[in-house]
């Protein structure tokens, strides 16, 4: 996960501060020489570190922080709010224009950087936001790019326009806007070629399409594990070409992330979103707030909602409730609770989501192991996962031969339910309670 070191590092840094209760300037001194280390291996600008720790380092030495009850705390808001300043303080979306103008985004990045897919993720989530989008294919130059953007295409399915791989790009973009406009599809999102390095012929192919259909929004994608060479990458597209923003991509990978703290202060350029995974869904808009946070271990609980609201089926968690004030729950509830965590990305990145998670870093959570479990509950009858009181031996052996596991995992299975059975029953005393005080069953006390 982008950060991860990063964010341990920091973490111990403020946990030594925390340890001493009140604080020196020779204490935050030090603490900034560890951040200052920690920031420049997770490979951010040098010249930013340094603007960074300086202004760290001025509010944090004042004697409203040295004084203060809390001077740690006060150092780690200080850095928070340094960190937030520097990857933007705000988050910055795309321009749409008015309705009845076509709203053009032109994708610009190097091959391999993950344009063509990231194309592809932004028309998805701009359709479930209720526009018509078309993806439209230049990249005639690269073999079997065409038929990477229609595959990536209909996995969210986006029309793609093309017109084959000898037709000048400027041509296409030209007929793609009639197209566009003659069948109420707007915004259009134009898939240039990549290169594997920048050319001179590279650009001037951008530059004359920006000239002739000035761009709404020309984005550029950058790959977040190259480090260094994402920020240098986007300096160099900027000086040739009006970018509106960046993508970050492969952000979830094992990467430093010190592009996503340099970029905006380099270059001045905002970064729009972030890519943190291979699936349609797994592009995030960019909020440096939030991401401020996850570097120092506060989570992202509003990222969280956000994903449990877009994924979770709205009837079965209302039927999950239900089922919860009669204490009630069964394999298929389970089964859909599992259905439910992998659309939201899996256990792993919904705990990295989460505040005080950073202690399980180094525990391996696989989200394959649900694998097993979904094995187990498909080998069922349908009387047995509505009915977790059938379960018996001979049960558990067919089922166990069935799913091509040994006996304890149906056990543990069985348990694990059993449990969440107990848990749902403790909640119906809460949500059935008649006499309106929270904790309080029928009899007056705690239900557990």
């Amino acid at each position: 996960m982008a950060f991860e070191s990063l964010s341990e590092k920091l973490q111990n840094v403020f946990k030594n501060l925390r340890k001493k209760g009140r604080i020196s300037e020779d204490d935050v001194k030090a603490a900034m020489k560890e951040v200052k280390m920690a920031l420049l291996e997770a490979d951010v600008n040098f010249k930013v570190v340094k603007n960074f720790i300086a202004s760290v380092s001025e509010r944090a030495v004042g004697t409203d922080v040295l004084n203060s009850l809390t001077p740690a705390q006060m150092v780690i808001k200080i850095v928070n709010e340094e960190l937030i300043s520097l990857m933007g303080s705000d988050s910055a979306e795309l321009k749409f224009l008015p309705s009845n103008e076509t709203t053009t985004i032109m994708m610009a990045g190097l091959q391999g950087a993950g344009k063509t897919t990231t194309a592809c993720k932004l028309a998805g989530q701009l359709k479930n936001k209720g526009k018509r989008p078309l993806l439209v294919a230049c990249d005639v130059y690269r073999p079997a790019a065409i038929e990477q953007l229609k595959v990536s295409a209909g996995k969210v399915n986006v029309p793609v326009f093309e017109m084959g791989t000898d037709t000048k790009p400027i041509v296409i973009v030209k007929e793609a806007l009639e197209y566009a406009k003659k069948n109420g599809m707007n915004p259009v999102i134009v898939d240039t070629a990549g290169r594997l390095q920048i050319d001179e012929d590279m650009m001037n192919e951008l530059i004359s399409i920006n000239e002739r259909f000035n761009m709404t929004n020309i984005l550029l994608t950058v790959d977040a594990m190259t480090g260094q060479d994402a920020v240098n990458v986007s300096e160099t597209f900027n000086a040739k070409l009006p970018l509106t923003g960046v993508i970050l991509t492969k952000l979830d990978g094992d990467t430093r992330g010190g592009s996503a703290l340099s970029i905006k202060a380099v270059t001045g350029l905002p970064i729009l979103y972030a890519g943190m995974g291979e699936k349609p869904e797994d592009l995030e808009v960019f909020h440096p707030d939030r991401m401020a946070n996850r570097i120092l271990g506060m989570g992202d609980i509003l990222t969280l909602i956000e994903k449990a609201q877009a994924d979770v089926d709205e009837e079965k968690a209302k039927q999950l409730v239900k089922k919860m004030k009669k204490a009630e729950f069964d394999y298929n509830d389970y089964y859909d609770q599992i259905q439910q965590m992998k659309k939201m990305g899996g256990i792993n990145k919904i705990l990295g989501m989460m505040p005080g998670m950073g202690a399980l870093k180094g525990v391996d959570i696989d989200d394959d192991a649900f694998k097993t479990t979904e094995a187990i509950i498909c080998s069922m009858t349908k009387a047995e996962r509505e009915n977790p009181k059938l379960m018996n031996p001979s049960r558990k052996r067919r089922i166990a031969q069935g799913a091509g596991v040994d006996i304890v995992e149906v056990n543990r299975l069985v348990k694990m339910v059993e449990n969440q059975k107990k848990t749902m029953k403790q909640l119906s005393g809460f949500m059935n309670n008649k006499h309106g005080r929270p904790g309080l069953g029928k009899r007056g006390g705690f239900p557990f």
